[in-house]
C-alpha cells in the first residue's frame, strides 16, 4: 500500500459536477494505491500511520490536533514507468481488491476518532487543493 499525503488548507472531489467529499480547513488530501499483495493488515497499519503521522503545523498530527483526512484512492501510484514511455499497471490491484481495502482503511480512520471524507472509486474524480507549505510525502508500507 502507498500514500501520496499532502497537508492542505483545503481539498475536495468532484464527480459528475458534485462534491463528494471535501475538506475546509487545515488537514491531509490522501491519495491512496493498493497493490496487489496487499492485506487487510496493510489496511490497518496505513491507517494508523496517517493517523499519527506529525506533518501538520508544529509536528502535530491528525490524532492530536482532529485535523480532517480527504482519502482518495488512486490506482495509478503504483504505474510502472522504468521502461518505456506507457506506464504498466500489473503491480496495482484489481478494483475488486482494492476497493474492499481503501475502504478498511476509511473504517479504520473513523474508528480511531478520525473525520474523513472520501472520493467515489472506480469514477472519473476531479481533485483539487490548496497544498500548505507544499508539503507533501509519501507514505510507502
Amino acid at each position: 500500500m502507498k500514500a501520496v499525503v499532502a497537508r492542505v488548507t483545503e481539498a475536495s472531489v468532484e464527480v459528475e459536477g458534485a462534491i463528494v467529499g471535501a475538506i475546509d480547513e487545515p488537514g491531509l488530501l490522501v491519495l491512496l494505491g493498493v497493490h496487489h499483495d496487499d492485506t487487510a493488515e496493510h489496511a490497518r497499519k496505513m491507517a494508523q500511520k496517517l493517523h499519527g503521522l506529525r506533518i501538520l503545523d508544529d509536528e502535530q498530527s491528525c490524532e492530536s490536533t482532529g485535523a480532517p483526512l480527504l482519502v482518495v484512492s488512486q490506482f495509478t501510484l503504483y504505474g510502472d514507468t522504468r521502461k518505456g514511455r506507457r506506464p504498466s499497471w500489473t503491480a496495482a490491484a484489481r478494483p475488486e481488491h482494492a476497493e474492499p481495502l481503501v475502504n478498511a482503511v476509511v473504517q479504520e480512520l473513523r474508528q480511531k476518532g478520525a473525520r474523513v471524507e472520501t472520493g467515489r472509486f472506480r469514477t472519473e474524480m476531479k481533485v483539487r487543493s490548496v497544498n500548505d507549505g507544499p508539503f507533501t510525502v509519501i507514505v510507502d508500507l
